[in-house]
């Protein structure tokens, strides 16, 4: 495992009465592409900042590549960021402005303008130096506000939602260039997005955040399939709820009852907080379950129902079906291969699940 670059010990972070950062305590790795997730207001920014030194911490430790942070300003800090807003000088040409954070360095003219070019062509706008800033497009902006925090060679660089102006086709096209300008450069990376499906594409491991603390911080799949809280899986993608009993504990985990589904086994990974007491819950995500078209049977279980609304997404049709003595609809999703037909609202069917899909919760 490679070695931490940050280290936050008991981070907290008042404005006033209003308590932002919550003892926020972790480390990020050398080489790994991280990001803070969570809905407005939870305090990923306010933590990048603190990490930038645009925000002093009220109390706790910062150490970057085992540095005590503490009083050191932001512009010497091994960190550089790239804000929402890509704050690009309009008055400036492209590489007048990727080069402004050479204006001091001791390096030849010639040497600068290498360096300059050098880093245009890896964020892909090789030829595009002399072009007046302000005539560039969003995503162009963008490539602009990399190159320009990339010159320096910081230790890590902080983006604070660079996406977020950006169109969904656009986005996602810089999604994968910024995976690949990562691995290139091998810096940490340090995201903070609102937009859960960004921080699973993207990151090697996401800390999800509510209320000034981070409620769960797990690589992607572990974050998607196996949430701790009934919080975290509502806020990641899309997760069914069903009330639940628990009926005994076993020696593996649980026997529970579920309606729709039946009694069914959880194991303890599945059960996460090892429920103790209160009512309990199960989820499962859409993708879990599936119609059982005539012919077919299922491989584990299945249960009746009659489906109440159909959305196509093309690649995707999504159905809410009304399972039998459930009195909500769950979410199911289906992929459009050749052949599948798409089912009418009030087609009665049946739909095939495993237990081992099921996350209980208290």
């Amino acid at each position: 495992m490679k070695k931490p670059i940050i280290e936050l010990e008991e981070i907290q972070k008042y404005y006033g009465d209003y308590h932002a950062l919550r003892g926020i305590s972790t480390t990020i790795r050398e080489g790994e592409f991280f990001s803070l997730l969570g809905p407005s207001g939870c305090g990923k920014t306010t933590l990048l900042r603190t990490i930038a030194g645009f925000e002093t911490v009220s109390s706790g430790t910062l150490r970057i590549d085992g540095k005590d942070m503490d009083g050191v300003p932001a512009n010497v800090r091994p960190t550089n960021m790239v804000f929402q807003s890509y704050a690009i000088f309009p008055h400036l040409t492209v590489e007048q402005n990727v080069g402004f954070g050479l204006r001091r360095d001791p390096r030849s003219a010639s040497d600068k303008d290498r360096a300059v070019q050098e880093h245009l062509e890896m964020v892909g706008l090789k030829g595009y130096g002399k072009r007046a800033a302000h005539a560039l497009s969003g995503g162009q902006r963008q490539r602009v506000a990399l190159a320009r925090a990339l010159i320096l060679k910081p230790k890590v660089l902080l983006l604070d939602e660079p996406m977020s102006a950006l169109d969904k086709k656009m986005r996602e096209q810089m999604q994968v260039e910024l995976i690949r300008l990562q691995r290139q450069v091998g810096i940490t990376f340090i995201l903070v997005t609102h937009d859960q499906e960004e921080a699973l594409v993207m990151s090697d491991r996401i800390a999800v955040m509510f209320d000034g603390e981070i409620a769960q911080l797990d690589d992607p799949e572990t974050l998607y399939r196996r949430p701790k809280s009934r919080k975290v899986a509502d806020f990641i993608g899309t997760m069914n709820f069903l009330p639940a009993t628990i009926v005994s504990e076993t020696q593996d985990g649980f026997e529970v009852e579920v309606p729709g589904l039946g009694r069914c086994p959880i194991t303890r990974a599945q059960a996460p907080g090892a429920p103790t007491g209160g009512p309990a819950s199960v989820g499962f995500r859409p993708e879990t379950l599936t119609i059982l078209y005539e012919g077919q049977t299922a491989t584990d279980r299945e249960t009746p129902g009659i489906i109440e609304e159909v959305v196509y997404f093309g690649d995707m049709t999504y159905y809410d079906v009304k399972l039998d003595g459930v009195d909500q609809p769950v979410r199911l999703s289906m992929r459009n291969v050749f052949g599948r037909p798409v089912l009418d609202i009030k087609t009665r069917t049946r739909v095939a699940w495993s237990p081992g899909a099921l996350v209980l919760f208290r």
